[in-house]
């Protein structure tokens, strides 16, 4: 799918990996729709950007609100093409902690899972319904792209990620199914699976811990930048028979248990 002229829809778009997939497709001539609940770095990117970029607040677990965001990016940019999911957090719960003899809080994997896992679906069901009402754009009768993002904790979370990895591996699970559903739209589905991406979050660890993290990648011996992770989007989006697929995008790198 060419990108120039497209819309998308960026959970999580205020940030980090978010905000800089909106300005790579941004860069490439397509409508960003930023879905966000940071209203000071949402309305300024938005702002910076210009006639072709909307900022949203929103819940990414708000069935009416998420259905409002997508209607109006459909009206404001004549349909919606691309869907990013982003949004997503964390938390740091033993299954069973020895020392305070306490289990893991049942509210908290509840809403790691509510957000991470169900947020994500939320958005991508709605997305779907509103590209079906599209005409296709390509020879082949596409009519849109979902890209969802989890993590290697997906696959290998570290102690105390439980909740995390559970979210995360849950959108790994669900990935070839919601291309499969999907298929008869003529809507792709895939995952971007990321390692360790430098992110602002990084920067407030002490140095040793940091130069830890980058010598535990294979290689290059460094983080990921967040633009490497928009630059997997931009080309999940224009290749075509990409689908149904988690992708890695990680250095190389297996997580140790700690």
């Amino acid at each position: 799918m060419e990108l120039k002229g497209k819309t998308a829809l960026v959970t999580g778009g205020a940030s980090g990996l978010g905000e800089a997939t909106v300005r790579r497709f941004h860069r490439q001539g397509v409508n960003v729709a930023i879905l966000d609940m940071n209203d000071k770095r949402g309305d300024a990117l938005a702002k910076e950007l210009g006639d072709r970029a909307r900022y949203f607040n929103g819940n990414v677990t708000n069935e009416e609100r998420v259905a409002e965001i997508i209607e109006d990016t459909a009206k404001t940019f004549g349909g919606l093409h691309i869907c990013n999911n982003y949004a997503g957090i964390g938390s740091a719960h033993k299954t069973y902690d020895k020392k305070r003899d306490a289990p893991h809080p049942l509210d908290t994997f509840k809403r790691v899972l509510d957000v991470n896992l169900i947020g994500t679906f939320n958005v991508a069901r709605l997305a779907a319904q509103q590209m079906s009402r599209q005409e296709p754009v390509t020879d082949d009768g596409q009519r849109g792209v979902i890209i969802n993002t989890a993590s290697v904790a997906g696959y290998e979370g570290q102690i105390g990620q439980v909740a995390y990895s559970a979210s995360k591996g849950g959108i790994i699970g669900m990935t070839i199914v919601i291309a499969r559903d999907l298929a008869q739209i003529g809507v792709r589905c895939n995952t971007i699976v990321p390692g360790l991406i430098h992110t602002p979050l990084f920067d407030t660890l002490p140095d040793h811990i940091f130069e830890a993290l980058e010598n535990s990648v294979l290689y290059p011996n460094r983080l990921g930048k967040p633009d490497e992770i928009a630059m997997l989007a931009q080309q999940i989006v224009e290749n075509d028979y990409i689908n149904g697929e988690c992708i890695r995008m990680d250095g190389g790198i297996r997580m140790t248990p700690r």
